[in-house]
């Protein structure tokens, strides 16, 4: 049953909260906290001026019921001798009690005592003193009691005090305390309301970009107003607005770069489709077309298999999948040299290559290699000599082809974009830019040149990675008679 009530009582709670706004949720939080502080404190300020209250009380009337047994003392068969000048029986209450519990007043005294447990203790003990409040017809009083002896007969003197200012103080100073703490809870309750409200405005911008960018399609920016935290979200928002934006332009280009491309081996492998399917209802081709057509389409689906291929590399961004670690790029362009040498076979290559690592990933970067490679051997003639120089993380390539115009050397590196000297040779005009896509993906760049005396030049550049040097130990090194040390 108990745990049926607090799971309503957590669920009410929480739809309580999760039903509003961020901002109201926090002037909410902020209000109860603020309120189960106030209301500590003030209990703890209530019922310490009680207890300091009561004790200052405590030690006057005391003080005072000590006096008067010192005169009761002497005769306690009058009540004169204290009541006139020790003390004041308008507003107190007084009485003698025996250790049998008898109870003598005043006799002009109309309200009556009712000794208890600890006022008899007294008397009968005849040490300590005792303090408590009781309910008298109605009314608190605070009741002190004093051992007192006379006659050889043992009282305790009992002083009674009516609460009513005490209660008076403490019911103001709660009146104090609530007021107090509800202006405090409510001026709060504002004041983060007005704070939250100013503090989330640039989450209210996040969210009206969103709702843009959903209705309109704009990947527009987001002004930042501040280096805060929410500065940096906006930050990492305007960041991802730049990926989708460059995601959407490459998508485009994508599409446009098929469809530019695309067409023309469609439409001849559709022609020379079409004219072998009426050969088969006409047979109108002459003998040894046919094998020619077929070779053709054959050509035109290994250009067309390349070509979408060096589209889908340039496209997607595997860079920011795979984790670029530790190689050696003289084994990586080694590895590019051996599949270049089958594509050229009557081709010299000159290379040196010094060990030389970086950070980045194999397979990508001997693409982008074989590709330098298979355009140096594309230009070169025959029987050509191309450079393959690295050194310091520094790629050279250098080929004994007619070079490249001063004009093309701006576009080199665009897509699909064919010199005129490139116009009558294979290719998909995407291998220079998936070398210029890997550059920069890896921190570093190509550029294109001309060697003179030779043809063209391509430099690619890429971040080296220092190794540290470790130090041989003494031990290990060999004596001059070629034995170890012991």
């Amino acid at each position: 049953m108990i745990s049926t009530a607090w799971f309503r009582f957590r669920r009410g709670l929480e739809r309580l909260i999760t039903g509003q706004s961020l901002q109201g949720r926090l002037a909410l939080l902020t209000g109860v906290s603020v309120a189960m502080a106030v209301l500590l404190v003030g209990l703890t300020a209530y019922f310490s001026t009680r207890v300091s209250l009561l004790e200052q009380m405590d030690r006057e009337m005391l003080a005072a019921a000590q006096r008067a047994s010192e005169v009761l003392s002497a005769d306690v068969s009058s009540f004169a001798s204290v009541t006139g000048n020790e003390l004041d029986t308008s507003s107190q209450l007084l009485g003698l009690v025996t250790a049998a519990g008898e109870l003598t007043q005043p006799s002009d005294q109309t309200t009556t005592l009712s000794p208890g447990a600890r006022e008899i203790a007294v008397a009968r003990m005849q040490s300590g003193s005792s303090a408590e409040n009781v309910e008298i017809d109605g009314r608190s009083y605070r009741v002190v009691a004093v051992p007192l002896t006379a006659e050889d007969t043992r009282y305790a003197f009992m002083l009674a005090r009516p609460l009513d200012s005490l209660n008076t103080t403490l019911g103001g100073l709660w009146v104090v305390i609530v007021v107090s703490g509800l202006v405090g809870v409510l001026t709060t309750t504002l004041a983060v309301r007005l704070v939250a409200q100013a503090a989330l405005t640039p989450v209210r911008r996040l969210s009206q970009a969103v709702k843009n960018v959903t209705q309109t399609d704009q990947l527009n920016p987001i002004r930042i107003y501040g280096r805060d935290d929410l500065g940096e979200l906006t930050q990492s928002f305007n960041a991802m607005l730049r990926s989708l934006q460059t995601s959407r332009e490459q998508q485009r280009q994508l599409i446009a770069d098929a469809g530019h491309e695309l067409r023309t081996p469609l439409t001849s492998m559709r022609t020379n489709i079409e004219l072998l399917v009426a050969d088969d209802r006409t047979g109108m081709l002459p003998e040894g077309a046919r094998s020619e057509i077929l070779d053709d389409v054959s050509a035109q689906l290994g250009e067309f298999s390349a070509l979408v291929g060096d589209l889908v590399a340039l496209t997607r961004d595997d860079h920011l999948q795979r984790p670029h670690e530790l190689l050696d790029l003289s084994e990586v362009v080694e590895a590019a040299l051996e599949r270049a040498q089958r594509r050229g076979p009557m081709i010299t290559f000159n290379a040196i290559l010094d060990e030389t690592h970086v950070l980045g990933d194999a397979s990508t970067l001997e693409r982008a290699i074989t590709n330098l490679l298979d355009n140096a051997i594309k230009f070169s003639p025959v029987s050509g000599t191309i450079d393959v120089v690295l050194e310091d993380g520094v790629l050279t390539i250098v080929d004994e082809g007619p070079g490249i115009a001063e004009d093309d050397l701006p576009h080199i590196f665009d897509r699909f974009y064919r010199s005129d000297q490139a116009r009558n040779t294979p290719g998909t005009g995407l291998g220079l830019s998936i070398v210029d896509h890997t550059a920069k993906a890896h921190g570093g760049s190509v550029r294109a040149g001309n060697q003179p005396g030779k043809g063209a030049k391509f430099t690619l550049r890429l971040p080296a990675v220092a190794m540290p040097t470790i130090e041989p130990d003494p031990e290990d090194v060999p004596a001059p008679d070629g034995t170890l040390a012991p």
